[in-house]
């Protein structure tokens, strides 16, 4: 087996895929028999997306919470696809509004089948996750999860009233990601623990989730000024070229000289930007240390994730919790 250890981001990952491979499996076969329709566009898109894959990070983090709170069930399995099509759906939906062409390093769906395919189908996966939250049988996991999918809803609309915002306060942006990222970390986490049957394990998984979503948001901020594309699954300078609002920007021009600003003003304004613009945000981003400072903040919200672990009995699964907050930041370095 890999080492949890291990400094580099991708072989955490794969040991935690390792350690739940037989898990992973059940939420795969789960997840590929409740795309299936007879309207033959919905598993061709829907499948073309979960077939993408990702790291599948919020169903590990379903199934590590339930493993560390005491042991995984057919709910857990339920609820990881649930959680997965939650995220599905909502990155189908995202990509019409962002107007984004790349998703997890392929054309997005909409560039292959449409914005309204992709708008409907969004909403076809966030039906099947509430049929299977319903299968649980819980009336708590399916409340955590109702409400994680309407705050989720919110942050994206929050997000767009910010659009064109460069005085935005860091607290609205921090507000903004709790909504649209951490709240599904949050309920991927509290619902695994439910899942167990140990409610008294959930609010600090809860806790866990929701620090481990917002740093995780912030460091792939960050990477917008500077990643690669196969690291972040998006074309890099998408959040730039869409105008948004992101930690990284907020500290670049409240630190930069007056024409750094006007500089600012000027290119998160889609139509007015320039193909030099993108070179020089970077530049800027990296003069005054917002990079820096963007990853600090993830920094303190991942010290805060481990910390709600310990009250949590030892395992391996609560080191593997561990090891995946060390991965959201290790990525961004």
């Amino acid at each position: 087996m890999l080492n949890p250890a291990s400094k580099s981001p991708f072989s955490t990952i794969e040991y935690m895929q390792t350690c739940l491979k037989d898990d992973l499996a059940i939420v795969e076969t789960i997840l590929t028999e409740e795309a299936a329709s007879p309207v033959d566009m919905i598993p061709d898109l829907s499948g073309y997306i979960v077939a993408a894959g990702g790291k599948r990070l919020r169903p590990m983090i379903t199934l590590a919470a339930a493993y560390a709170a005491g042991g995984a069930t057919s709910a857990t399995h339920y609820l990881s696809a649930a959680v997965e099509f939650i995220h599905t759906a909502t990155l189908l939906h995202d990509d019409v509004v962002d107007n984004s062409d790349l998703r997890r390093g392929k054309p997005a769906a909409k560039m292959v089948w449409g914005n309204t395919a992709s708008v409907l189908v969004g909403d076809f996966l966030f039906a099947k996750a509430f049929h299977l939250m319903v299968r649980t049988g819980e009336i708590k996991i399916l409340d955590i999860l109702a409400k994680a999918s309407g705050v989720i809803a919110e942050g994206e609309v929050r997000q767009l009233a910010a659009q064109g915002r460069l005085d935005l306060p860091t607290e609205e942006y921090l507000a903004i990601i709790e909504a649209k990222t951490a709240a599904l970390f949050e309920a991927a986490a509290e619902a695994g623990a439910l899942s167990a049957g140990h409610a008294e394990h959930s609010a600090a998984l809860a806790s866990y989730g929701k620090n481990l979503g917002l740093a995780f948001q912030i460091v792939d901020d960050t990477l917008d000024y500077g990643g690669t594309t196969s690291l972040i699954g998006k074309s890099v300078g998408d959040d730039f070229r869409e105008g948004k609002i992101t930690l990284p920007v907020v500290i670049a021009r409240r630190r930069g000289a007056p024409e750094d600003r006007a500089f600012w003003d000027r290119a998160m304004q889609v139509d007015k930007q320039e193909d030099s613009d993108l070179a020089h945000a970077i530049h800027l981003i990296r003069q005054t240390d917002a990079a820096k400072a963007s990853m600090d903040e993830a920094k303190a919200y991942i010290q805060l994730a481990k910390n709600a672990l310990i009250t949590l009995p030892e395992s391996e699964y609560r080191i593997l919790l561990e090891s995946l907050a060390d991965f959201c930041l290790d990525r961004g370095y």
